[in-house]
């Protein structure tokens, strides 16, 4: 294994128990994601340039922009979840308790 892939595994592993432990507020779960987003475009970026493969080059830049899209929503639904409900954390947010 080299210490690129390292590095990107344990960075994507990191991002993934920190969406599984930190959950209560929503952003902190965004900043998880975000996390996660960032190692695997990283890791998008290295794959042509590792395996030769030029055909896979615009990969990162469309999940880049997924990322991006993501980032807006879920900054969006912060603000609105803050001013409909006064919290920010997810355990408010049942379908049962609106």
């Amino acid at each position: 294994m080299s210490p690129s892939h390292f590095v990107l595994s344990s960075a994507f592993m990191l991002g993934l128990a920190g969406l599984a432990f930190y959950r209560t507020y929503i952003l902190s779960a965004l900043l998880c994601l975000e996390g996660l987003m960032l190692s695997l475009f990283i890791g998008l970026s290295l794959w042509p340039l590792q395996f030769d493969a030029m055909s896979s080059t615009p990969l990162p830049m469309i999940m880049l922009a997924f990322s991006a899209c993501e980032a807006g929503v879920g900054l969006a639904l912060l603000v609105a979840t803050t001013r409909t409900h006064g919290t920010s954390r997810l355990k408010n947010l049942s379908l049962l308790q609106c």
